[in-house]
């Protein structure tokens, strides 16, 4: 009788809490809150209890000897029994006999005691086989009654004093740097080294004319001496920890902002356009170029805090609407419509990446290239356009630009006609090492030199990228998609444009065309990506892997 009585309580608390369960599941929607692992594991070290203290051979002959540990469990079972107390003993689960369907349970056979009386259990209660058929065929009526909910448990999530926690965890752990990204560094100074070639070979006739002296490497020494800083800062930023640019991203952002402003006041007017603030009779500086980094930093610390709140459209795509807006509008009112191409290509790249929702996503997208249409059509840029669809016509105003590019293009055939002699650059093509030097490129390198710098750039994009799924933080993975989105891209329309495969608009070429805050921005930016290639360790579940997305989803559920 004190086993079936036993049975039936632990039978009812088993089934009371499963419907418990199920009930709360039903009635509440919040999710649970859980503990960070890695926070709990911080904290068992940190109390973790000291060593026992080991006793010298005077202490334990004083002591005695010590029982050995089967007997001194023995002797404690022992001392237990005399005292009068009985250990409790968990009866062992035995499996019922099948019930049939439709036909009543058995009745129980009467056990006959010691003493040859028969004792009957249906005075004291029913039996426990009849307890579990009234149980089934209430369940079974419930069953019928109501549909069966899925049994998973509920979605887990952490406050928000556990996620800084958590964050300022991650920033104080110490982590051991490997080997940078050999082949990224490689192609990086490949680039380098050809556009300085290249701005030299491009600049000096320009530059022969312009100077006082007749120098014709007037643009190539500044070149090189930004260069030289570019090499600094990208050496610095290789070897600063990544995740420590996210206290300094917000700064950056602040700084970026208000230079955009500035410019526009301050800044020179230079061909229609105020890009820059001029330091000094050599220098300039444009704040466009600074703020493309800012952002880059910004954005990726801004949608890896964000997590799961990146598809609302309160919390993801709102504010991101409002600040890449409010950033582009800036942008194009110093009518660099090339910029704001790229800033805009990186900023929706990141925003994709990180989680957001498709037709949100797609419905910005249309609003976007709306506003930028409206700014296509208005001034020098609607005669740009025109001239893209017929670039033959009007070779010697609106399509000056782009019918020398193509010519220089086409004369280079497949060698070029050699290294500095260039036919174009000698006044006929504008801005030969800035703009179009890629049109100088394709006619002194001829098809092999064009080819063998699209092919860096498309290593460029493989490394970054590749670098970007293996990273194994959802910062750094945002961060190196960020800046590749952005080398890549402004690389992209500085060519296009060359070649006439989209309209034409001013961009330097990264690491190749003339201009000392372009180069070392890019640098830069190129050593945070080599810094983050330096924590790669062939993660099973980095951060933008689909398979870190199913696993977790299949824990959860």
């Amino acid at each position: 009788m004190e086993r079936d009585t036993y049975k039936q309580g632990r039978y009812a608390a088993a089934r009371s809490a499963k419907s418990g369960r199920g009930q709360e599941h039903k009635g509440k929607h919040s999710p649970l809150t859980v503990r960070s692992p890695a926070l709990q594991s911080a904290e068992r070290r940190q109390r973790k209890p000291s060593a026992p203290v080991k006793k010298s051979f005077w202490q334990e002959l004083v002591a005695g000897p010590t029982e050995p540990k089967k007997r001194r469990e023995r002797n404690e079972k022992v001392s237990y029994a005399i005292e009068g107390k009985v250990a409790p003993q968990i009866p062992v689960r035995r499996k019922l006999p099948p019930l049939k369907r439709g036909a009543e349970a058995a009745p129980a056979r009467e056990p006959v005691s010691r003493d040859g009386g028969a004792r009957s259990w249906r005075k004291n209660g029913p039996s426990f086989a009849e307890n579990i058929a009234e149980r089934l065929q209430v369940e079974r009526q419930r069953g019928r009654q109501r549909v069966q909910e899925p049994d998973f448990e509920p979605v887990q999530v952490m406050s928000k004093e556990e996620q800084q926690k958590l964050r300022e965890l991650e920033m104080s752990l110490s982590r051991t740097p490997g080997k940078v990204d050999s082949v990224l560094l490689v192609v990086v100074l490949g680039l380098v080294c050809i556009g300085l070639i290249m701005v030299y070979s491009a600049s000096s006739f320009i530059s022969a004319h312009e100077s006082a002296t007749g120098d014709p490497s007037t643009y190539f020494q500044r070149q090189v001496i930004s260069g030289f800083f570019g090499i600094i800062a990208m050496l610095v930023t290789a070897r600063i920890d990544y995740r420590y640019w996210r206290r300094f991203s917000l700064i950056a952002l602040a700084v970026a902002l208000p230079l955009l402003v500035l410019v526009l006041f301050f800044g020179t007017n230079a061909y229609g356009a105020s890009r820059w603030f001029r330091i000094g009779n050599s220098f300039s500086f444009q704040p466009s170029e600074l703020t493309k980094l800012a952002l880059a930093l910004y954005i990726a610390d801004w949608l890896a805090r964000k997590g799961n709140q990146v598809s609302s459209f309160l919390y993801g795509l709102t504010p991101f609407v409002i600040l890449v807006g409010l950033i582009l509008g800036l942008v194009l009112l110093e009518n660099d419509m090339g910029t704001a191409i790229v800033i805009a290509g990186l900023a929706t790249v990141m925003f994709f990446t990180a989680g957001a929702n498709i037709i949100q996503f797609l419905l910005a997208m249309v609003g976007g290239i709306l506003i930028f249409m409206t700014q296509a059509f208005k001034g020098y840029r609607l005669y740009r356009l025109l001239g893209f669809l017929n670039p033959f016509q009007n070779v010697t105003s609106i399509n000056l630009q782009l019918y020398q590019s193509l010519l220089a293009l086409g004369s280079g055939g497949f060698l070029g006609l050699g290294l500095g002699e260039s036919r174009q650059k000698t006044g006929y093509l504008p801005f030969p090492h800035i703009d179009s030097i890629f049109a100088i490129v394709g006619e002194e390198l001829g098809f092999v030199g064009a080819a063998l710098i699209i092919i860096l750039f498309l290593c460029l994009a493989f490394r970054g990228f590749r670098l970007a799924r293996r990273t194994q933080d959802m910062y750094g993975a945002l961060l190196a998609t960020g800046i590749t989105t952005w080398l890549i891209l402004q690389a992209a329309v500085n060519i296009g444009a060359t070649s006439a495969f989209i309209p034409y608009t001013g961009v330097p070429l990264p690491f190749i065309s003339f201009g000392g805050t372009s180069l070392v921005i890019s640098l830069a930016a190129v050593g945070i990506l080599l810094n983050i290639s330096r924590y790669i360790r062939q993660p099973e579940d980095p951060a933008l892997s689909r398979q870190t997305i199913t696993r977790t989803f299949k824990r959860k559920v």
